[in-house]
């Protein structure tokens, strides 16, 4: 008889987990406490950049846990300093905050911007302009940024200082323009929002209402940054450069690490003691983070990635021409892919069919199905990963 892993663990239920522990991993796989191997194509929600015990980063982790694990944000960390560089040059941006996860990335995001106009003579400029659809945390500010009731049910109220927008809309977001907005945050792919990608000029409109209004523009690139788009940073495409970017997730491939980067005029409003972390930017993270900027850095690397998900993007469009009456929508970019369902057919459902299939997806909003593999997945692998997809199409098709 199967044990009821909810019942009988003290961990709290805030997830809705699968039965299935996994032990160990190797490049794109994962494999279960019994033995069974499963293709990543989650990637611990966009998180395993390049994939699991990468041998880079595997010795970089062995080395600097021999030396040194942690000091504090009081003294120099030789680590960070090198990773902020790297991310400055990167980004073309200038200094770098650093914490330990996405949503206190966004929320020092926030931070920064309002600290920014404060320090500029206009502290009535304090709201953040949102998409609908948008998710940038969960911590009570960053729930205020995410317009969606099912995160925000039972945890008013909500603090004040942000507004929603139209997705996507220009003359909704130039509409709620004004001397009262400190900055507007944008995912250019919103990630659990349905794997949605901005239209094409949305970015740099952007930009351009920002100037106008006298407003900063944060990039949210928690999940879509770090190369996994097919750019370093997914604005990059649309050629803008914002005054503030939040990074999570893919930063160190697995060791918890946040990122805000700033230009310097933005960034000069933050003082000592203005803002802060314990373990952010420790020498763990950073030894990991660096590794993970210097392989997506190596010639070449991110053109792969460009030719891989151009691969595994034909053979989502085949499948679509195949499936007509299943798949409404296919969204975003890179290794950032949605599947959106026709209403007849369960995102959930399809997601336990595929893992009946040894793949690994997760869901996201608006019954999509999103695929976030390692940005190494191979040719083969795409091809294992479509082959289980259209053994599930042709199982559910009506």
């Amino acid at each position: 008889m199967m044990t009821n892993y909810a019942e009988s663990s003290a961990v709290m239920n805030t997830y809705g987990r699968t039965e299935i522990a996994f032990v160990r991993g190797d490049g794109c796989w994962l494999e279960s406490d019994d033995g069974t191997r499963y293709l990543d194509c989650a990637s611990g929600i966009a998180v395993n950049t390049l994939g699991h015990a990468h041998p880079g980063l595997v010795a970089a982790l062995q080395a600097q846990a021999g030396k040194l694990w942690h000091t504090s944000n009081l003294y120099r960390i030789p680590g960070q300093e090198a990773v902020a560089k790297k991310l400055a040059s990167l980004s073309g941006l200038d200094q770098v905050f650093f914490c330990n996860s996405g949503a206190e990335a966004t929320e020092a995001s926030v931070k920064i911007a309002r600290r920014a106009a404060h320090e500029a003579g206009m502290p009535e400029r304090m709201t953040i302009l949102c998409s609908s659809g948008a998710f940038h945390g969960r911590t009570l500010g960053m729930l205020a940024a995410t317009d969606r009731p099912a995160f925000r049910t039972g945890f008013g109220p909500m603090p004040a200082g942000f507004e929603h927008v139209s997705f996507g809309n220009l003359n909704s977001l130039r509409a709620a323009m004004g001397p009262h907005v400190a900055a507007i945050m944008i995912e250019a792919v919103q990630g659990e929002g349905g794997a949605k990608q901005v239209p094409s000029d949305y970015m740099a409109e952007a930009r351009a209402a920002a100037d106008e209004f006298g407003a900063l523009i944060i990039a949210d690139e928690v999940q879509a940054g770090i190369g996994r788009t097919g750019h370093m940073f997914s604005f990059q495409e649309s050629g803008i450069k914002p005054d503030i970017v939040a990074l999570a997730k893919g930063l160190a491939g697995g060791f918890p690490v946040g990122a805000v980067i700033a230009s310097e005029k933005v960034g000069n409003a933050m003082t000592p003691g203005t803002h802060g972390s314990t373990f952010g930017g420790n020498p763990l993270a950073m030894a990991a983070a660096e590794v993970v900027l210097d392989e997506l850095s190596k010639p070449g690397f991110l053109a792969d990635v460009q030719r891989r998900a151009a691969l595994l993007d034909k053979g989502l469009r085949d499948l679509q021409n195949s499936y007509p009456h299943m798949i409404k929508e296919l969204r975003g970019r890179g290794f950032l892919r949605g599947i959106n369902f026709a209403d007849d057919y369960n995102v959930a459902t399809i997601m336990v069919g595929l893992r009946a299939q040894h793949v690994l997806a997760v869901p996201a909003a608006e019954n999509t199905l999103r695929l976030l593999p390692p940005l190494i997945i191979s040719e083969n692998e795409i091809d294992i990963a479509l082959g289980a997809l259209a053994h599930i199409f042709e199982t559910h098709k009506a």
